[in-house]
């Protein structure tokens, strides 16, 4: 199908497309589009307004503040994939952006976008809640800091207010102790996880220290299963917690029954998932 009428802007500067943002009603921030493009050919989505950043290299690139890991937010997939930062500070990362779509979507697909768009079936909302990411934000009234955890609100629906942009995302570093897991279930390569699960762990000796758990596509939106994350904590982690803490997950779990699967695959699978990036960051962790 053919999208409806819409009229093209491209902003000079994030202040400028803030400014286009609150002057125009019913306008929409184009990043990467491979979310938003689709639902306008099905008339899904009708802005008026279409608000292009990818002139802005202001919102780009790839850096360290100390020990923070700081990424703009136009960075695609790939230049996370080829940055050597990324490779050393937070190697979870890469491995999330190798399993996004395919080398297409890959080379024009933004990290802030996918992030912003609030489908929880993308790939790096559930990762941004395990690393307990921050995200810098650009409105009206300035800038602004919110953390992942509490920013995802429902599908398609996050922390954003009107007439902001997401323009970095601030990760703190995983500590020498720490390991960290990935684990994404699909039907074919490219394809929305039908679950998945990233786990971020640090341990203490023996002792698991800090662990947070992120899940993909098995709730409105991307989720922590905090109460399997209470119970590992400050715990010696062996294969009997994991699976208590497995049943937990499922417990958390609210999936849409879909062509991927019904609410009972889709639950047992992510705790699948979580019971493998476990073992992977524990394996990490203890290397």
């Amino acid at each position: 199908m053919i999208p409806s009428g819409f009229e093209y802007h491209r902003p000079s500067s994030v202040q400028d497309a803030i400014r286009l943002l609150n002057e125009n009603e019913d306008a929409k921030i184009l990043a990467g589009g491979h979310s938003l493009l689709p639902m306008m050919k099905l008339r899904f989505a009708e802005p008026a307004h279409l608000i292009d950043l990818n002139g802005l290299a202001e919102l780009k690139g790839i850096r360290l503040d100390g020990d923070t890991l700081c990424i703009g937010a136009m960075t695609t997939e790939n230049e996370l994939i080829d940055s050597d930062l990324v490779k050393q500070h937070c190697p979870l990362l890469v491995d999330v952006a190798k399993l996004v779509a395919d080398p297409q979507v890959r080379n024009r697909g933004t990290v802030g976008g996918d992030v912003a768009h609030g489908d929880p079936g993308n790939d790096h909302p559930a990762v941004m809640l395990a690393l307990d990411a921050e995200f810098v934000i650009q409105g009206p009234d300035g800038e602004r800091r919110q953390a992942a955890n509490g920013f995802f609100l429902g599908t398609y629906w996050t922390g954003l207010e009107e007439g902001e942009v997401m323009t970095e995302i601030r990760i703190p570093p995983i500590p020498a102790n720490g390991g960290y897991g990935y684990n994404k279930l699909k039907r074919k390569t490219g394809d929305y996880a039908t679950a998945g699960s990233t786990v971020v762990l640090e341990l203490d000796g023996a002792s698991c220290k800090e662990i947070r758990i992120g899940l993909t596509n098995v709730a409105p939106m991307a989720i922590r299963a905090e109460a399997a994350e209470d119970l590992l904590r400050g715990q010696n982690i062996d294969e009997a917690l994991i699976e208590q803490a497995a049943e937990l997950v499922m417990q958390a779990c609210d999936p849409a029954e879909d062509l991927r699967g019904d609410i009972q695959y889709k639950t047992h699978m992510a705790a699948e998932m979580t019971r493998r990036s476990i073992r992977d960051a524990l394996a990490r962790a203890g290397s």
